[in-house]
């Protein structure tokens, strides 16, 4: 028994143009990737900081310049020990952050992140004093 294609004229699979628009996507979110990994690192690292800074204790002062200690270790720049925000209630200080970061794209794109961090158990960020 002989199979004979009857499709002889028809072709099967990806064409260049397909091809072609894969990658531009492809290489458009790795592009983006690149540029924002970088803050997201350092957002798990201010994290990671006000976690060391509450387990340390101390002033609201003495926590500040801990985390500012911390910040220039960890080459930390969005945000300052005089940026967080420190609370007291029920006698256990809770830290919180907030902050905006700016990734430029294009030269007339940028993407817009806001991060927010907190040691509060609760998950919800303090508001600041300003």
């Amino acid at each position: 028994m002989e199979h004979r294609n009857t499709h002889l004229g028809k072709q099967e699979g990806v064409s260049l143009t397909s091809v072609i628009l894969v990658l531009i996507v492809v290489g458009l979110v790795a592009v983006v990737g690149i540029k924002v990994f970088p803050s997201w690192l350092e957002y798990r690292s201010i994290k990671d900081g006000i976690v060391r800074v509450k387990a340390e204790g101390g002033t609201v002062t003495e926590m500040q310049r801990a985390f500012d200690k911390f910040a220039d270790i960890n080459n930390v720049e969005s945000v300052k020990g005089r940026d967080l925000i420190i609370s007291k209630d029920g006698g256990e200080p809770e830290i919180s952050f907030a902050y905006q970061k700016r990734i430029a794209l294009t030269e007339k794109a940028s993407l817009v992140i806001d991060y927010e961090g907190t040691t509060d158990p609760s998950g919800v960020v303090a508001a600041s004093a300003d």
